[in-house]
């Protein structure tokens, strides 16, 4: 298990686990972040991610990202 952020452009990969605050993960749960979900990375720019889950695109920060585990 590794955050998303260790991902390539274009990888796909399956939500394992959601780390942080029970805030933090509320809110990336509402997005559609949960575990089991598979997501792929759209595109890296600077400290931000674009992400593809559940048929929308979601940019999120770095700080963010790294709560991902994959």
């Amino acid at each position: 298990m590794e955050p998303l952020s260790f991902s390539k452009i274009g990888d796909k990969k399956i939500i394992l686990k959601i780390t942080g605050k029970d805030e933090v993960r509320q809110h990336l749960a509402e997005l559609g972040f949960v575990v089991g979900v598979e997501i792929s990375i759209v595109s890296k720019i600077g400290k931000n991610m674009i992400l593809s889950v559940k048929e929308s695109r979601i940019g999120l920060d770095m700080s963010m990202v790294n709560r991902i585990m994959v």
